[in-house]
């Protein structure tokens, strides 16, 4: 109880400075004077809630969090921790950023395992309130306590840290992949179908295809298998309750197909790629669909007619080229990747595609403003990473075209955009290119390059040291 006397010791210590009386100070925090004197002077003292902490800590004109490592023993005034005040602490020292309570807390309550379900709860709780970085010290206190390793509440809090750890640094998200990865098949269904999902676009933005289609593939079979029990279930209209997940459940259906063919066209398999087409191109039979999912429906089919294009293209079918210009042209949201398949296209087969380039120039501008088409679908990472695929493919265009300061304004732009992401190989190729080519750079170009390198090396926090090491000679 030593630390328990401190606090009210402290809190007296400051009403006697302050000159106030129980009434004055009552008056000061808005707490009723018999309260604050049972506080202080009761016989046992009555607890103190964080709500009464907090407002004295600011008529006290001190800063949010005064007192918190001395409350820690509030929450175990009699050795038991008493949750309605050990919850309100933890969710309050996680909103102030004072992790150092949360974790003492959290490390007087794993002295009994039984409290990790409560803790998973609490962390379920903020998680659905949307509160996700508040949630992650519990989630992963239970990560590191849970005794039963195949428990569905530890696969779960896994994949709630994977979800929290997705960003747009690259390699950071193939670490996050690779620590949640051994827990995806003891998740539930629609945790599952969701975390395949991610794991396949994750993997899409590593170009990593052979994963990519690794995680189509268990994203297809899993939906078609959740598809049927769904029907089956449907028959028994009283008992009968709809599997909730983040996405309409076509979704996860036609993007197994989808991700498929997009992995295999990007390793030049175009004709087995154009299998997987019919596969969401109309899925209006799929049944249970509501109003969004009848919109994701469309919207599967739409990407299934730019696809069909996109592949003619690829394999050199110039006819088809302006019918999917004219496409693009309607669907703002498939500029990018069209452009994309456009530029490689035209470097496989050896044509110009310089007034389509022209036609499009805005749309580029307005890629590297505000990234204008990032959506629910295109991710920030992965849009970002295909804006900088755009360049580094424009550059090989220009420079195989004799297009020296064009190829290298692409180099620039790419290598921007690859440090951003940490795409630490395809950096490397633009500084390979950038190099070859630097003898026919601008002054301007050399400049910019310098400016980006000296970022890099900003970034890796060695600029002080190479000046120490220069003043030292």
């Amino acid at each position: 109880m030593e630390n328990t006397t401190t606090i009210r010791s402290e809190i007296e210590k400051e009403l006697k400075l302050g000159g106030y009386t129980f009434n004055s100070f009552g008056q000061a925090t808005g707490l009723n004077r018999g309260i604050f004197s049972a506080m202080l002077n009761g016989n046992p003292p009555k607890p103190i809630s964080v709500r009464q902490m907090d407002l004295i800590t600011k008529a006290l004109n001190y800063p949010e969090g005064w007192l918190y490592d001395l409350y820690v023993d509030e929450c175990f005034y009699d050795g038991r921790p008493h949750w309605k005040r050990v919850k309100p602490f933890l969710i309050r020292c996680v909103e102030i950023g004072n992790l150092r309570c949360v974790e003492k807390v959290l490390s007087r309550l794993m002295e009994d395992l039984n409290h990790i379900p409560t803790i998973f709860a609490l962390a379920e709780e903020l998680y659905e309130e949307g509160k996700l970085q508040e949630a992650i010290p519990f989630y992963e206190c239970v990560v590191e306590n849970e005794k039963y390793q195949h428990s569905e509440r530890l696969a779960i809090s896994h994949y709630k840290l994977f979800v929290a750890s997705i960003g747009q640094d690259l390699e950071r998200n193939l670490e996050a992949v690779l620590r949640f990865i051994p827990y995806r098949n003891r998740l539930p269904e629609n945790y599952h179908l969701d975390a395949l999902l991610k794991l396949a676009n994750i993997y899409f933005s590593l170009h990593q295809w052979k994963e990519v289609e690794r995680y189509a593939d268990e994203l297809r079979n899993l939906a078609t298998t959740v598809y049927k029990n769904e029907i089956q279930k449907r028959k028994n209209i009283n008992k009968y309750r709809q599997l909730e997940t983040e996405r309409p459940l076509v979704v996860y259906y036609g993007q197994g197909y989808l991700l498929k063919g997009n992995a295999l066209e990007l390793q030049g398999m175009y004709e087995k790629a154009m299998e997987y087409i019919d596969g969401y191109a109309d899925l209006g039979w799929f049944e249970g669909l509501d109003e969004l999912g009848l919109e994701e429906v469309e919207l599967l089919k739409l990407w299934a007619e730019a696809n069909k294009l996109n592949l003619k293209v690829l394999m050199g079918e110039k006819g088809s080229l302006l019918s999917y210009v004219n496409f693009l042209k309607k669907n703002p949201l498939e500029v990018l990747p069209g452009l994309l398949t456009i530029v490689e296209s035209a470097i496989k087969h050896k044509f110009s595609i310089d007034a389509v380039l022209s036609e499009f120039s805005e749309d580029i501008r307005v890629f590297n403003d505000s990234f204008s088409l990032d959506s629910g679908y295109y991710q920030l990472a992965p849009t970002v990473d295909r804006y900088a695929d755009l360049h580094y493919k424009l550059a090989i265009y220009y420079l195989g075209n004799e297009k020296i300061d064009q190829g290298l304004d692409s180099i620039l732009e790419s290598l921007k955009f690859y440090k951003n992401i940490n795409n630490k190989t395809k950096f490397v190729e633009c500084v390979a290119l950038f190099e070859k080519f630097r003898k026919d750079s601008t002054s301007q170009h050399r400049k910019n390059y310098e400016f980006i390198m000296e970022e890099i090396l900003d970034d890796e926090k060695i600029n002080d040291v190479l000046l120490v090491g220069t003043k030292s000679n």
